[in-house]
């Protein structure tokens, strides 16, 4: 199973970071032999007494990180397809493939933070519709090159990738899913599926069995579709040679916590139920947590490998 890593963009919870800040956790996470580094896509968040928190734009901090990086994937959990024109979306996706030698991830969502939607003048109505012509267009583009379509929201004509990037039939496509209209659509079109957020491994079979379900449905087999999650972390900070708990974890929040030992059983049971990808979010996220999360899946990928390995529910 890979271990992804979110990266902090955001205001909350520990202050706006910088992009050097941004990047040195990045080139940490590569060292310490995480598989990925992603971002969340975003444009601001507002609370409901219009109290405001910034962010980063994601594509261009994950465009940096093309660079700046050598080996990790990059994901976007997930990019919002309202926010850019679908046939661009593509064009910009095989260039990124390119700077980063292919090593793409390109996570797509329909957005729900209808604050953003309307701060941005973004249309929020008819979500999910706008959501599957947009991804029709990127995953025909990606995956031919070309692309034809005259829909209710969007259209293309005569739609071409030139050139078509590093790898035939472009990155991956990930579609983040929970309802059934979206994980039919997942189940549909994309090359890996992904839901959040999950703490503790006991939520979930039922998310995982919903989306088998959902591509036998689609004719589909459902050991095709490679299944990722998206994890809440609290990990406890070596500090004078013994562990110093970290939190507390956000409030109503399901958080997989506690000492490296016990995230690492966490992360054994997660690959039990048959996860390709862990995607964890760490918090608080800096580099002192980002060393201790890193111990965990060590002592992880050790105990992976151990046949005798025990397996904690």
């Amino acid at each position: 199973m890979k271990i992804g890593l979110v990266l902090p963009l955001a205001e909350y919870p520990s202050g706006q970071p910088s992009y050097a800040e941004i990047r040195a956790l990045a080139l940490q996470a590569e060292g310490a032999g995480f598989d990925s580094v992603w971002v969340f896509d975003h444009l601001l968040f507002r609370a409901a007494d219009g109290t405001s928190e910034g962010i980063w734009e994601s594509w261009t901090v994950l465009s940096a990180l093309a660079e700046a990086t050598d080996r990790v994937e990059l994901g976007t959990l997930v990019l919002c397809t309202a926010f850019r024109n679908p046939a661009v979306l593509a064009k910009m996706a095989v260039t990124l493939d390119e700077v980063s030698g292919g090593r793409l991830i390109l996570g797509l969502g329909c957005g729900w933070h209808k604050p953003e939607f309307d701060a941005f003048g973004v249309p929020f109505d008819h979500r999910v519709e706008r959501f599957e012509e947009a991804l029709r267009i990127v995953s025909s583009l990606l995956r031919t090159g070309r692309a034809e379509m005259t829909g209710r929201h969007y259209r293309v004509s005569g739609g071409e990738l030139r050139p078509l990037g590093p790898r035939a039939g472009g990155p991956p496509l990930l579609v983040g899913a929970h309802r059934p209209r979206m994980t039919a659509l997942a189940a549909r079109y994309a090359d890996l599926w992904n839901s959040c957020w999950f703490g503790s491994p006991e939520g979930a079979p039922d998310a995982l069995a919903r989306i088998r379900e959902a591509c036998g449905r689609e004719g589909r087999d459902p050991a095709s579709l490679g299944l990722t999650l998206g994890v809440n972390v609290v990990v406890d900070v070596a500090a004078d040679g013994k562990n110093e708990p970290r939190g507390p974890a956000p409030a109503g929040t399901d958080v997989l916590s506690g000492s490296p030992e016990a995230v690492a059983r966490g992360l054994r049971r997660y690959e039990s139920l048959g996860v390709a990808h862990l995607i964890l979010n760490l918090n608080p996220h800096d580099s002192a947590a980002q060393r201790s999360l890193a111990t965990a899946v060590r002592l992880y990928r050790a105990g992976a490998r151990s046949p005798a390995a025990e397996v904690k529910q």
